[in-house]
């Protein structure tokens, strides 16, 4: 099936890749795909997916701007501040886009919302920085047989991965719950660099549209990120 004239153009520099095409740009524009979380992760994934094209965007997010966002989280504006992430998000969206398809749950995704709207999309992201959270998106992708793409970030350090993807390896695989992580560190306690945000979403994002497309994916494989000491590593698990 053909694609659109406007949408031709408008993703034509992805079209013309060998490893996308039309074919591949139809799969990514009926993709539906769940961000949780608006800020320093999530703002450049919400980025790249809406620019790619791709069919529909959930966002969850419970917070509001504050003015220590504006460092990494790129799709809030100093309008912003005060008013939650979801709706700054979706203006950003729509500026982007005015026929993307979008929906935004301005609430903390608890259980009953997972098990809510976690089978309306094809593919979850975690852009959260909650332990909590994390561990419930993890159960609810698992549960729900959905492929979850995973990054974190800290100080200078990143890592990212895909779990529950054609049989692979969850979080609990790869970090077995503790019994006390309230005192981990996290951005709030080491800080972060801007664009270490940029840099782990945007890679966050590529594996989304590769999961969508049909290209390959490494399964069980984390890979991390020093760019202090500009080290690349990735490790089996």
């Amino acid at each position: 099936m053909a694609i659109e004239q406007d949408n031709f153009q408008r993703y034509s520099r992805q079209i013309f890749m060998e490893e996308v095409g039309v074919e591949g740009q139809r799969k990514i524009m009926s993709t539906k795909v769940l961000v949780v979380g608006a800020g320093g992760l999530g703002s450049p994934i919400i980025q790249y997916l809406a620019a790619a094209g791709i069919g529909k965007l959930g966002i969850v997010d419970h917070d509001v701007v504050e003015l220590h966002n504006l460092n990494r989280q790129v799709i809030h504006q100093e309008q912003d501040v005060g008013k939650p992430k979801v709706h700054s998000a979706a203006r950003f969206v729509e500026a982007i886009h005015a026929n993307l398809q979008y929906e935004v749950y301005s609430t903390r995704l608890e259980e009953e919302l997972a098990d809510s709207i976690f089978p309306l999309y094809d593919i979850i992201v975690d852009a959260t920085d909650n332990f909590d959270t994390r561990y419930l998106i993890n159960d609810s992708s698992v549960k729900w047989n959905k492929p979850l793409v995973y990054g974190s970030i800290q100080s200078f350090e990143g890592q990212l991965t895909v779990f529950n993807y054609q049989g692979s390896k969850n979080l609990r695989d790869l970090f077995p719950r503790s019994t006390d992580d309230s005192n981990l560190p996290t951005c709030d306690s080491l800080g972060v660099l801007g664009p270490l945000a940029g840099m782990i979403g945007n890679m966050m994002a590529l594996q989304v549209l590769k999961l969508a497309i049909g290209l390959p994916v490494e399964s069980n494989k984390l890979t991390l990120i020093d760019s202090l000491h500009w080290n690349f590593i990735t490790v089996d698990y």
